[in-house]
This record gives structure tokens, sequence and C-alpha cells, in this order.
């Protein structure tokens, strides 16, 4: 009777045992993941007379605040360089979402005329480009960037990379009965792919908003190339020249007019892991924000042939 009676085996499902070790050994892998971040922001609390006597500590002998003092000491420039690298994220992402979106699913429909040309136009981009002194000379007297907002936002706006992604993504993941269902009702090809591609597509989407918003926010190099204005500085480049500032002293340090007991309060090394943080910590902060979007792109708009 009792073996009559016993429950068929799921083979989909852990034994007491094995689930317990699968989430310990997840759970040391998340651990080990995070602990960098965790160690960067402990040295930033570090005082720099106990990092130099001591080395690095996961507890410190003496806490300090004088690496994020030395940092915020340029005042209303930081805080106007965060703003600057907001806006410019925030912005970029959304034009960079709206061209590559629209793009990829043009090149993904072989009802498309012309889509070998597009696609092989953005791949051969991939291959090869103009140089940095012809995209200098047409973002600064062609289009007229220099100094301006826009020259932080139109020059990392297409990504060749994300076009081949999303477009094998629309091809893979998006019926062409979808397609075929939104004719038949009458809609335009505007409206299908707002009402019927997006919500298929929020996890294809959702990877390339992450991709260029990273972009966006550690981009240093274009504000090197064409911003001048001090009001226009994004974040990483600020945190670049005061670092750069803090080495040139260091450097110079015998024509300099600050004494030695100076030169050696200034925080160095602590100050590097108090930049670290304050550059990554907000987009390490709006993860989990894109990761919500994954799980939910995942579970919209079914399709069954």
């Amino acid at each position: 009777m009792s073996k009559s009676n016993a429950k068929p085996q799921d083979f989909h499902q852990l034994s007491k045992g094995w689930n317990i070790g699968a989430n310990l050994i997840a759970g040391i892998f998340a651990f080990l993941c995070v602990f960098p971040f965790l160690f960067v922001l402990i040295i930033s609390f570090t005082d720099e007379k106990s990092l130099a006597t001591n080395g690095y500590q996961i507890i410190p002998e003496q806490w300090s605040l004088e690496a994020y003092k030395y940092v915020f000491q340029t005042g209303d420039a930081l805080l106007r360089s965060y703003g600057v690298t907001i806006f410019v994220t925030v912005v970029g992402t959304l034009i960079s979402l709206f061209v590559i979106a629209l793009y990829s699913y043009a090149v993904s429909r072989k009802s498309f005329r012309y889509r070998n040309f597009f696609s092989f136009f953005a791949f051969f981009t991939m291959l090869f480009n103009g140089g940095l002194v012809p995209t200098y000379i047409v973002a600064t007297q062609l289009l007229g960037l220099k100094d301006s907002i826009w020259a932080l936002i139109w020059p990392l706006a297409v990504n060749a990379f994300y076009i081949m992604i999303l477009r094998t993504f629309y091809s893979t993941s998006v019926p062409d009965a979808i397609i075929e269902s939104g004719k038949i009702d009458g809609a335009s090809e505007f409206k299908i792919f707002y009402k019927l591609v997006i919500p298929l597509s929020l996890p294809g989407l959702a990877t390339i908003g992450l991709f260029s918003t990273l972009g966006y926010w550690n981009d240093w190099f274009n504000a090197l190339l064409y911003i001048d204005d001090p009001d226009l500085v994004p974040l990483q480049s600020m945190l670049m020249r005061i670092e750069t500032s803090m080495q040139f002293i260091l450097q110079n340090s015998q024509n300099s007019s600050l004494s030695m007991a100076a030169l050696q309060s200034l925080p160095q090394d602590t100050s590097r892991m108090a930049m670290v943080v304050l550059a990554t910590g907000p987009i390490v902060l709006a993860y989990p924000f894109f990761q919500r979007y994954f799980i939910q792109g995942l579970t919209i708009g079914a399709v069954k042939e």
C-alpha cells in the first residue's frame, strides 16, 4: 500500500540538502561580487595616515571623512557636474533607445526591401571609422557642438553593436504572426511597433538601455575633446581633474608653497576610493530599476502559434 501511494519523484525539484548547498554557493558568489565595492567604500572612509601605517584593513583603526571633504571642496562645481551627467545620461539614453529601436526593427523585418543595405551600413561602421581628427572636425565645425551639452549626447546616440543585438532579438522574439495580425486589423507600422512590438521587446530594450546608460554615465573622453566651459563638465571629467590637480601638487611639492605637513595630509589613496564611490554609487543604485523591467518583460505578450 505504501509503495502504491508514494508520490512520483519530481526531477525538476532539488532535494533539501542540494537546495541548501546551491543557495549557499550562490550566496558566497554574490558576496564575492559585492565585497570589492564594499571594501572600496570602507577604504574611502579610512584615515590616510592609518592606511599608510597599517595598510588595507576591513575594519580600519581610525575612520575619517577627509577624502570626501577634499573631493567636495570644489563646492558647487561637483554638484553641477552631477547635474550635467544625470541630464546627459537620461536624455541620451532615451534618444539612443528611440533611434536604435526603430533602426533595429526596420532591418529585422524581411518585408523591408533595403534591410540588407542598412544592416551592412551599420555593420561597416564596426570595422572602419573616420578617425579622431575627422570626427572632431565634423562635430565642431560642421555640427557646431563645441562647448554644447549635445556634444556629450550625439556622439554616443547610435551604436552599431547595439543595433545588431536588438535586430537579432526582434528576429527571434517577435513572431511574424503578431505583425500580420496588426496589419489585418488596419494598424499602421508605427502603431504595430508601439502597441505590439515594444511590449514583447522589453527585455531587449532594457538591456540596450542599461548599456547606453553605463556608456553615458562613464563617458569622459567626449568632455575632454569638446567641453571647455566649466559649467558643462560632467562628473567623470570633474573627478579626473580633481585627481590630476592633486597629482600635480604632489609631483611639484618642492616648488610649492605648501608645507610638508600639508602635503602629507593630502588624502591620496582614500580620495581615489571616494571618487570611485561617487562615480559608481548612483548607477549601482539605479540598476535594480532596470532589473525590474527585465523580469516584467519576460511575462508580457506571449504568443502561441
